[in-house]
């Protein structure tokens, strides 16, 4: 079924995620992703990265488990990948993290990927994403981005693919002083003028 004819299903699971994550200025702010999914990362775990870059994924997991198989996927051919594109890849994980991906790909594409990674995740296995926070005023203005997300828009897209939406985060690291005025003190004159100052956005979804 094609994005074209399914903008009904899209919406309904628009709705979803916002009946479950009614308020995003209520959703958990944490400091690094590592900080939000390090209850999800397992021993013998088989971890997939896709866009993963250079690979740096896989120390910082290193801080939080011992034993991990990790792979990496990207299309840039510069640099050593274990694949270069979906179709390679012949085995099932437990986890696929996908870090500031899917803007750059535009929405049939964006989709496209979510089935793909839906199909390479064992049953119970779990997709971590992230992507730049919208309501962040200058965090998704990048020559190469193609579609801004907001909180209950990338989470109806995993939903619609098959994902169950288990958590959503918004991530925010500062000094200790900017961190509490802007959780303590200011906070609701950001959800006022709906300016956040959480640069990006964490979901973690589940595959039935």
């Amino acid at each position: 079924m094609t994005i074209k004819d399914s903008w009904s299903m899209l919406y309904e699971s628009r709705k979803v995620i916002r009946e479950n994550f009614p308020n995003f200025w209520k959703v958990t702010v944490q400091k690094k992703p590592m900080y939000a999914i390090k209850n999800v990362i397992t021993e013998k775990m088989n971890v997939l990265d896709v866009g993963s870059y250079n690979r740096g994924l896989k120390d910082k997991l290193k801080n939080y488990c011992n034993d991990f198989t990790y792979k990496s996927m990207d299309i840039d051919r510069s640099k050593e990948h274990d694949y270069y594109s979906f179709e390679d890849i012949k085995e099932k994980f437990d986890i696929v993290f996908l870090f500031e991906v899917i803007e750059h790909l535009d929405l049939t594409n964006g989709v496209d990927m979510l089935k793909n990674i839906h199909n390479v995740l064992k049953i119970g296995g779990k997709i971590v994403l992230t992507t730049p926070n919208v309501f962040h005023p200058n965090r998704y203005w990048e020559s190469t981005h193609k579609v801004s997300y907001r909180y209950d828009e990338i989470g109806g897209l995993l939903s619609y693919v098959g994902f169950d939406v288990k958590n959503i985060f918004r991530i925010y690291n500062d000094s200790f002083f900017k961190r509490f005025v802007r959780l303590y003190i200011t906070s609701y004159i950001h959800e006022y003028f709906s300016v956040d100052f959480a640069k990006s956005i964490l979901i973690i979804g589940e595959k039935d």
